[in-house]
């Protein structure tokens, strides 16, 4: 099992206090081995298992408590047969009506420390702002990572050459099951498939009532099929009447929403960066996992360009950072990213192939006067970093610990 430090360091300094901590990211993303995980973390410090009550609301053993009358009942009676503090794990909880109300009633009648887990941003909106307002903590767990998948893959496949690991990553993503698969490229992208129809039925189509599922794959496409590009709600809409299908920018922006709740997308606005403002038009939407990208599309190497992009914004989103994309005149920086008062800017492109190629992806850094770190991110093996910006190979750049 993949020990995940990169989340259990967040994580640790809230175990055993009274903030609800809640896991969110999309469907099998890993979040239930993080519950086993924290679980393994209690239990070194020597409380013990008995203390635990765990419930998975997507096992149909358990739907008779996927109501929150029902869940408290049962909770508070096994509760009232432990001693000492209560330990309580609850796997996909947007499964039981009205949840919010019994998760704070816990925290109320019982000594006990609370862990969920969603697959719906929906999950820290409305009501649970109103009962659970300051007092829980969200934690988005996300697919693995490149030093994750290399860690997993050599478990498998023992000293695989690093630049071969990236390839298959590059193919299939960092979602956490296909380990079990042994990488099989067929079985997972089967598997990925699956995924996206699980993902799309049950966090997207049946949570927010959609009914025009036609319609909503076709976003979908148009939006996967873009990733890293920006574009706008009426170029969607243009788009979709060219097929022959009708829908308002208002009837777009919602299914992208919808999709973006179920982690599915993230969407990400432009900066301004010599206005200062945020910009309100033709964001850009990346995929959660590259690897559902190609088991449906099947076009990772053909848009190599973009998925590298895509590769590169999943992890700064890992390490903690809030990224926009930054406009500078007529140009554009791929990620503007900030963390506690440090930034750092960086380009992604496949590779620097000719001089044009070259003066275009430094050249965009060339009216940023201030001295926070500079990258250029491909796919080349030879150090072409220049004027103080750096250039990384992306392998490199992806298992380094730090960035400065």
């Amino acid at each position: 099992m993949i020990k995940r430090n990169n989340y259990m360091n967040r994580i640790r300094p809230f175990i055993g206090n009274d903030l609800v901590k809640v896991l969110t990211g999309i469907r099998r993303c890993g979040k239930s081995v993080m519950l086993d995980l924290i679980k393994e973390e209690i239990c070194a410090s020597g409380v013990s298992s008995n203390q635990f009550i765990s419930i998975n609301f997507e096992n149909m053993s358990n739907a008779h408590l996927c109501n929150a009358t029902a869940l408290h009942d049962e909770i508070i009676h096994r509760a009232s047969k432990i001693n000492g503090k209560v330990y309580l794990f609850f796997d996909e909880i947007q499964e039981v009506d009205a949840w919010e109300k019994c998760i704070n009633s816990f925290r109320v009648e019982l000594d006990c420390d609370i862990y969920i887990t969603g697959s719906n941003a929906k999950l820290l909106s409305g009501e649970l702002a109103t009962y659970l307002a300051g007092r829980y903590v969200e934690f988005v767990i996300y697919p693995f990572s490149f030093s994750e998948f290399i860690e997993l893959y050599n478990t498998v496949y023992p000293n695989t050459d690093i630049h071969q690991c990236f390839r298959k990553y590059l193919n299939i993503g960092g979602m956490p099951y296909l380990s079990n698969l042994r990488y099989d490229e067929t079985a997972s992208r089967q598997y990925l498939q699956d995924l996206f129809n699980s993902v799309e039925l049950k966090d997207i189509v049946k949570r927010n009532n959609i009914r025009d599922v036609d319609m909503l794959e076709r976003i979908i496409a148009y939006v996967t099929s873009n990733i890293g590009t920006t574009f706008s709600a009426t170029s969607i809409s243009k788009y979709l009447k060219s097929e022959g299908r009708s829908a308002s920018s208002e009837t777009v922006l919602a299914y992208i929403k919808a999709c973006t709740d179920a982690f599915l997308f993230y969407q990400v606005k432009r900066n301004d960066l010599q206005g200062k403002k945020i910009l309100t038009v033709n964001e850009k939407y990346y995929v959660a996992d590259h690897g559902i990208r190609e088991a449906k599309f099947a076009s990772n190497t053909k848009d190599i360009n973009l998925v590298l992009e895509n590769i590169v914004y999943m992890e700064i989103l890992r390490r903690g950072y809030n990224v926009t994309i930054g406009k500078v005149g007529d140009k554009e920086i791929d990620f503007v990213c900030e963390k506690q008062g440090n930034k750092l800017y960086i380009q992604v492109a496949y590779l620097l192939a000719s001089e044009d190629t070259i003066k275009r992806e430094f050249g965009v850094y060339d009216r940023i006067r201030d001295n926070f770190p500079k990258y250029v991110i491909t796919m080349d093996e030879y150090d072409m970093s220049r004027n103080g910006i750096k250039h990384r190979n992306i392998c490199d750049f992806l298992l380094e610990s730090k960035w400065n």
